[in-house]
């Protein structure tokens, strides 16, 4: 199993007091005061004991009418098991896949959890020509029985048009193949309509959590929607690797779909964006950015590694970004990936000291 490059970075600028984070994809905002008066009060309740192994009913609820406001959607509660994180998520719906396509470049983790459960990953190529997305014609002639895809990409930031997704869900629907649907950085897209895969398929798992549009990474809380063919089997899998999804954690999400507050962490992430953009476009080639909190940033012109490139930074500038080569290994190596998970003042400083580094190259 490959490391997890961007968790060595943040080991690593842990040695610099005064750098600024912009490795990791970890929200600085905090969740609504709702959340954390739950999670208050669930600790004054002593609700330390385990939940049924799919997760709280009422929190199970309460993602099913996310998905009817959100989406117009109607999903079932009884589909939806809550998981520790996504990453178990992923580990559950891997369960029923054997060889698993996948878009490079993308998370590291997707391959790093195939190589867990022993199954064979099929990397296809991905670039701004298509947005960064898969589509039904990058998988002609290719032997797999499931697909994941990243709703909104990490680290490239673009989202799956709605078209793109129908014709996806249309091809996996058609050719019986597996699809999952990564959706764990939607609430966070600026500017672009867009939709949950189970429009298109019902019979999709799709995989969404608590950690970034709901600010809340440390109460470690996903979940995964599954078609009522695998509900049992799901819920078989969760007893045994969960027992139940930290208890307090779920208490303290019932109140985390405080829609007038997550609006706000929008709009900070959208005015972070443009000024990010807007500030760095001159100095490195960045595609258009749709969602998450991320700059996908071509360095070619500085004939530098990424990796390279991410080391010095931290060691002259103390601004910790993460290479390409997490990511992947189609042209990675000539990318960088930037996370805006900074205030503006903050980003103010990284900026300066990022045209600094790039001019003394």
């Amino acid at each position: 199993m490959k490391p997890f490059i961007v968790m060595d970075i943040v080991k690593e600028a842990q040695k610099y007091p005064n750098a600024i984070h912009l490795e990791i994809g970890e929200p600085d905002i905090l969740p609504s005061p709702k959340v954390i008066d739950a999670a208050q009060k669930a600790i004054s309740n002593n609700k330390f004991f385990y939940t049924e192994s799919k997760g709280l009913y009422e929190l199970r609820q309460k993602i099913s009418l996310h998905y009817k406001k959100f989406y117009d959607v109607d999903v079932n509660p009884d589909r939806i098991i809550v998981t520790t994180g996504t990453s178990t998520a992923f580990l559950m719906a891997y369960y029923f896949a054997t060889k698993i396509a996948i878009a490079d470049p993308s998370y590291p983790c997707y391959d790093n959890f195939g190589e867990l459960e022993n199954k064979k990953i099929i990397k296809i190529n991905v670039d701004k020509s298509t947005n960064y997305q898969i589509t039904p014609k990058h998988l002609e002639n290719i032997d797999f029985d499931t697909l994941l895809i990243s709703a909104v990409n990490n680290p490239t930031g673009t989202i799956y048009d709605n078209e793109n997704l129908k014709n996806l869900a249309s091809f996996c629907r058609k050719n019986n193949k597996l699809l999952i649907s990564d959706e764990l950085y939607h609430g966070l897209v600026y500017d672009k309509e867009y939709t949950t895969a189970l429009k298109f398929n019902d019979n999709a798992i799709v995989i969404n959590g608590f950690s970034k549009f709901f600010c809340m990474p440390g109460f470690r809380l996903g979940w995964i929607i599954v078609p009522d063919k695998l509900i049992r089997q799901t819920e078989i899998i969760a007893q045994n690797i969960l027992i139940s999804a930290p208890t307090l954690s779920q208490y303290a999400a019932l109140e985390a779909f405080d829609y007038e507050y997550l609006e706000q962490t929008k709009n900070i992430f959208k005015q972070r964006r443009d000024f990010l953009f807007d500030k760095l476009k001159d100095i490195f080639d960045i595609s258009a950015v749709d969602g998450a909190f991320y700059l996908w940033c071509d360095i070619s012109r500085y004939k530098m590694s990424s990796l390279e490139f991410c080391k010095k930074l931290l060691e002259k500038k103390q601004i910790a970004i993460t290479p390409g080569i997490d990511f992947g290994s189609n042209n990675t190596d000539n990318f960088v990936r930037i996370a805006y998970t900074k205030n503006i003042e903050e980003l103010k400083i990284a900026v300066k000291k990022i045209k600094e580094f790039v001019q003394n190259i």
